[in-house]
């Protein structure tokens, strides 16, 4: 069963924060090491921009069928 939401919405952040606070600690070059795709580091700055954008996209799909069948 896949979480709500609500709960997605916090954890999702709070996972990149903590991923990206483990590969400050971790990695010895943390800012250059952020733009290897091998980095944990990537991933969790990935992380928060990618749903946002996915999240506005979907939303603006289903606009468009909307706006379409009514018209």
């Amino acid at each position: 069963m896949l979480p709500s939401l609500p709960t997605l919405t916090v954890l999702v952040p709070l996972l990149s924060l903590a991923g990206l606070f483990y590969s400050a600690s971790v990695d010895e070059t943390f800012p250059q090491g952020c733009t290897s795709t091998h980095s944990l580091c990537f991933y969790s700055l990935l992380l928060p921009i990618t749903i946002p954008i996915y999240v506005f996209f979907h939303l603006w799909t289903w606009m468009g069928i909307k706006l379409f069948r009514h018209n």
